[in-house]
C-alpha cells in the first residue's frame, strides 16, 4: 500500500538513498531538509519528489512543518529520522554551544518530529518510525562527546517510543551505521580513513544503499513483528 513517507535530511547522501529506496516501494515521499537549497532543488527534480525546509531542532517549526506536509500531501505514516549534524572536539574544547546544537538537532529532531506525526499514526492504527543511529553511539568515539551521546540517546527513544507504539501496530526502530561513503565521511584525512576502513572486517565503507534498503525493510508491512530494535549495519566493525 502506498503511503506518504517523510525522510529528514533526505536530500542529500544517506537521506537521499533512502527516499530513492522508499521511492521504489510505491510510497509518495517528502524530504525535509535544513539549509542546501541547491542540493534541495536537485535532489527534488532528480527523484520526482517534494523537498520542505525546516530545521528540525526547532520545535514549532517541525510542528508546523509537519502539519503542512500532512496538509499539501497527506497523513505521515512513515517518519525516518535521519538529519544529523556534527560539531566535534574533545571535552575540553567543546563549547556548549557546539553540545547543545548537536543535542539540539541529533536527537530533539527525533523527539519533534515523533510528536508531530505519532498521534496520527497511533489513530490511523499504522505507522514506521526509523531513527538513524550511530556506530559512535554504540561503541563511543574520541572528540564526539555530543554526537555520541545524543546517538545513544536515539537509541533509547527508540526502544521506549517501540513500547508505547506496538499496540497501535505503530513501529519504532533503529539503524546504527559505520562508516559509509557520504561527503561527510570523504572529508576524512586519507591517512585518518584508512586506519578507518583497517578496522572494518568486510574491508571498505558502506554504500548509502545499504542502509537505505535496510530502511526501507522496517517500514514495510513485512516488518510488523520488528519493534524496539536496532539493525547495525557497520560491516562488522561493531558487533553487540
Amino acid at each position: 500500500m502506498a503511503r506518504v513517507a517523510i525522510v529528514t535530511g533526505g536530500t542529500r547522501g544517506i537521506g537521499k538513498a533512502i527516499c530513492q529506496s522508499l521511492q521504489a516501494q510505491g510510497h509518495t515521499v517528502v524530504a525535509n531538509y535544513a539549509g542546501n537549497d541547491d542540493a534541495a532543488r536537485k535532489c527534488a527534480d532528480e527523484l520526482g519528489i517534494e523537498a520542505y525546509k525546516w530545521d528540525v531542532g526547532d520545535h514549532e517549526a517541525t510542528m508546523e512543518g509537519c502539519a503542512k506536509v500532512a496538509s499539501e500531501v497527506g497523513p505521515i505514516d512513515i517518519v525516518v529520522n535521519n538529519a544529523g549534524i556534527t560539531r566535534d572536539g574533545t571535552l575540553h574544547k567543546m563549547s556548549f554551544d557546539d553540545w547543545n546544537d548537536v543535542m539540539r538537532v541529533n536527537l530533539g529532531g527525533c523527539f519533534n518530529m515523533a510528536k508531530a506525526c505519532f498521534p496520527g499514526m497511533r489513530e490511523r492504527q499504522w505507522g514506521r518510525i526509523v531513527n538513524i543511529g550511530s556506530i559512535n553511539g554504540q561503541a563511543g568515539q574520541y572528540g564526539q562527546v555530543n554526537y555520541a551521546a545524543a546517538k545513544s540517546g536515539i537509541h533509547g527513544f527508540t526502544k521506549a517510543l517501540a513500547q508505547e507504539g506496538a499496540r497501535y501496530n505503530v513501529t519504532v526502530n533503529a539503524i546504527a551505521p559505520g562508516y559509509i561513503d557520504t561527503d561527510m565521511v570523504a572529508a576524512v584525512p586519507d591517512n585518518v580513513l584508512e586506519k578507518i576502513v583497517a578496522k572494518i572486517p568486510v574491508g571498505r565503507l558502506g554504500k548509502a544503499e545499504e542502509i537505505a534498503r535496510g530502511v526501507a525493510f522496517l517500514c514495510s508491512d513485512e516488518a510488523g513483528f520488528v519493534t524496539g530494535s536496532t539493525m547495525s549495519i557497520n560491516g562488522g566493525q561493531h558487533m553487540y
